[in-house]
């Protein structure tokens, strides 16, 4: 199986890395790429012998081309153009997605439209613009695996027995009641509301049970990332809203739940690690040896679950406002979050003002029904701009 690994240098990177290491005999890296960390790039390339590498940022793609960091072998790839190349490689039977932000949209559509598997572990490509790249799944085949551990949780769970025939893969979802998405809860799970006013940024990115990077631990901190993922459920495996919901899980061993209309519940259940999702995504649908430590069921174990307080996270009451909205709602809920977070990082904003941007850059924009992608990124660049006005005005 040869793989593409857009995102090679980030968290979900470095989890796929290990994973192919593992299933070298069965994993092959032919591309990967990343935002401007040559070292890292390089770096990997020597070890898994990539022979392309795209590199976003054209200074450091300068750099890289100027240079003698990579294999002489190696062909480089430059910006979104790049990342579409990439995506697509002819080589490529899996293209797996884990750029952070809206640049993984294009390359993720390449790569569906080339017919290649996409391993999705980008939110913001189904939040974003789920119609259109469920569209073209449809129409080229392309199979769309989730790599985020919910989302590849409820897969397993509505495909326990993975089928012979690709086209086939995406099992009826017609008995199904609801999708049971787990959360941690997040930095300040256990925190007095009343003290949220004053944590820092710090305390935000001490995750009690993931290593993950700082954008994505502070919307666990949130709660916006389940909003997110919430959004995303809807588009993979066609629900409507009302059949979404999150419920606090302090542990991270149920990774989501599915309900089915005469009551019974399948759970996918391992250990908090990224990798779990990653291989099956990568083997599917075959299976193999894991990367760590599965559970050990001899050794007593707690699973306790509850319903979030919204008083506590109002980031996820906006996201099931935006996702019932539909629309364009869905992607400026995810501008407006990503703008007030990389303020709050900054230090331009409290970590409870994050909600406070979203809410009202929700407001300031009249959603309407995206009639192509151009239109659906036209609102996430407006959205964006209205966010850092709130910003600038708190």
């Amino acid at each position: 199986m040869n793989i593409v690994l857009l995102g090679a240098t980030g968290s979900i990177g470095e989890s796929t890395l290990k994973v192919i290491r593992k299933h070298r005999d069965r994993l092959n890296l032919v591309g990967i790429a990343a935002n401007q960390n040559i070292e890292k790039l390089a770096q990997i390339a020597y070890e898994f012998g990539v022979p392309h590498v795209g590199i976003f940022d054209e200074s450091a793609y300068a750099t890289a081309k100027a240079g003698t960091a990579f294999p002489v072998t190696t062909q480089l790839h430059c910006g979104l153009a790049g990342l579409e190349e990439l995506a697509a490689l002819p080589a490529a039977d899996t293209t797996l997605v884990a750029v952070v932000g809206t640049h993984g949209l294009l390359p993720a559509l390449r790569a569906i439209e080339a017919g290649k598997t996409l391993a999705v572990a980008s939110k913001e490509i189904l939040v974003l613009a789920g119609k259109f790249i469920m569209q073209a799944a449809q129409k080229s085949g392309s199979l769309i695996l989730p790599v985020d551990s919910e989302h590849n949780a409820i897969f397993q769970c509505l495909n326990p027995n993975p089928p012979s025939e690709r086209s086939d893969s995406q099992r009826s979802t017609q008995h199904v009641d609801k999708l049971i998405l787990t959360a941690s809860g997040g930095s300040f799970r256990d925190l007095p509301v009343e003290q949220l006013k004053h944590v820092t940024l710090e305390q935000a990115l001490q995750h009690p049970n993931w290593d993950m990077g700082p954008k994505v631990t502070i919307d666990a901190a949130t709660m916006a990332n389940k909003g997110l993922e919430m959004i995303e459920a809807r588009w993979l495996f066609g629900m409507r809203a009302e059949q979404v919901q999150a419920v606090i899980h302090p542990q991270s061993i149920v990774h989501s739940m599915v309900q089915y209309v005469d009551g019974s519940v399948l759970a996918q259940l391992c250990p908090p690690d990224m990798t779990f999702a990653i291989q099956h995504c990568l083997l599917y649908p075959d299976r193999g040896a894991g990367v760590v430590a599965p559970l050990d069921f001899s050794q007593a174990m707690q699973l306790d679950f509850h319903a979030p307080d919204l008083q506590r996270y109002p980031c996820l009451a906006l996201a099931r406002q935006a996702m019932e909205a539909c629309g364009v709602a869905n992607g400026i809920f995810n501008a407006a979050n990503e703008v007030a977070v990389e303020a709050f990082v900054s230090g331009k904003l409290k970590f409870v003002e994050i909600a406070a941007i979203i809410e009202k850059t929700l407001d300031s924009i009249e959603n309407v029904e995206p009639s192509s992608l151009d239109e659906v990124l036209h609102y996430d660049q407006l959205a964006r701009q209205n966010a850092a006005n709130f910003v600038q005005k708190i």
